[in-house]
């Protein structure tokens, strides 16, 4: 009895002193997967080719296998990154939304003269429309829901106060050092502002057939630019569209219906 005893306790003994002789061993940490050692990463991909889905296919065509697929995900790593397709839509409109107002604030309008200011914006807006498609194609989506989804947001109002406020210290500005005539409400002023860069860039296809031209060529382009920028400095100086500066094509337009 003494001598199991003892061959008992040289067994536990042996087995403090190399582990590798114990009955059970402990069982390695699983490695972690690619997409949980960088899940910021995984979700910005996700909302990225969301982005293009959207734009793509509209809010109803979307779907949810194709985007996981773009993104190199499966549909449950993107119901745990973002939610299902309704919030992962409601993710993507508000992203474009930061986008373009992280943009602006890029400008530095309040350390600009109130009209180089002004034309700084025009330009800003009128480029960034031509170069992201997909962020008019959202809001197209959108207004056709009916801004449901955008309602649902508390970051997108909150986000745009700024932005109003920006706008609305330019015109104050303006006015206090001469420049402007006019203290424009700056939600008023920023609609006209995208507007007038909107409808062009919206309707091309159909306008550019209607009326004959590439609207999209840089030379287009560079006209319907400097004439967005004259029509909004006339309305805030109160001066003549004609006193500010038309490019050449414009010019060779005039001149051309004149001779006609």
């Amino acid at each position: 009895m003494l001598h199991a005893i003892d061959v008992g306790l040289l067994g536990h003994s042996a087995e403090r002193r190399d582990p590798g002789l114990a009955k059970t061993t402990k069982k390695a940490p699983k490695k972690a997967l690619k997409w949980q050692r960088d899940p910021e990463g995984m979700r910005l991909r996700i909302l990225e080719a969301a982005k293009k889905e959207f734009a793509s296919k509209g809010l109803a065509g979307a779907r949810v296998d194709r985007i996981a697929a773009q993104a190199g995900a499966n549909k449950r790593m993107l119901y745990y990154h973002v939610g299902n397709k309704d919030a992962l839509y409601l993710a993507v409109l508000e992203g474009a939304y930061e986008q373009i107002r992280a943009e602006e604030r890029t400008l530095d309008l309040e350390h600009l003269d109130p009209p180089e200011a002004i034309e700084s914006l025009i330009a800003f807006t009128w480029n960034y429309f031509i170069r992201n498609p997909e962020f008019l194609a959202l809001l197209n989506t959108e207004n056709l829901e009916r801004a449901k989804h955008i309602k649902r947001s508390t970051k997108v109002k909150s986000m745009h106060s700024p932005f109003v406020e920006m706008i609305r210290t330019v015109v104050l500005r303006g006015v206090a050092s001469g420049d402007f005539k006019v203290a424009m409400d700056p939600v008023q002023l920023y609609i006209s502002i995208a507007a007038l860069s909107f409808f062009y860039i919206g309707n091309n296809a159909t306008l550019s057939v209607i009326f004959g031209r590439d609207l999209l060529a840089k030379e287009a382009r560079d006209e319907r630019l400097a004439h967005m920028v004259a029509l909004v400095l006339a309305a805030l100086t109160g001066r003549s569209v004609a006193e500010f500066q038309l490019p050449p094509a414009t010019v060779v337009h005039t001149s051309a219906r004149q001779s006609a």
